[in-house]
């Protein structure tokens, strides 16, 4: 059982939560909807690789948790949401302050509910790139959720 917090206190526990305080990673937004999330990393010494860009670790776990967070939210209590899968394509060095945007329409959560109605499995990527501040894409990060309905 999952415990029920709202987006605003999830939003605090996770800006304090030491992968991401350590990391250098903030969640700036989380919609009261669960619709919505975004999430910034800052550049610091401790979060720099060995060139002086953002540490692609970091990037990655910038958006690991945000998709299938939403998901679970927007689901509700009567389903299953893990991650499955991640993949990262680094586009440009990261440098600065980057961003990312995460938006989970209702017609993916429509679909999702209807592709599990039978109480089968729903493997399905989601899509997100990292800014600069710029808007200039620095990295393209697709996570692989596992979807279905809980049983009885």
């Amino acid at each position: 059982m999952r415990p029920s917090l709202s987006p605003r206190l999830l939003r605090h526990v996770l800006n304090l939560w030491p992968p991401f305080l350590f990391a250098g990673i903030r969640v700036t937004a989380l919609s009261h909807d669960w619709r919505r999330a975004c999430v910034e990393l800052r550049m610091r010494p401790w979060n720099r690789n060995y060139v002086g860009t953002h540490f692609g670790g970091s990037l990655f776990a910038m958006t690991d948790p945000m998709w299938m967070l939403l998901a679970i939210h927007r689901l509700g209590r009567g389903f299953i949401v893990w991650d499955k899968a991640g993949e990262i394509d680094f586009v440009k060095p990261g440098r600065g302050t980057v961003r990312a945007e995460f938006v989970l329409e209702d017609a993916v959560v429509e679909e999702l509910r209807r592709a599990t109605g039978d109480g089968g499995k729903v493997l399905r990527w989601f899509h997100t790139e990292v800014v600069d501040a710029a808007g200039e894409v620095v990295c393209r990060v697709r996570k692989q959720l596992y979807v279905r309905r809980k049983r009885d």
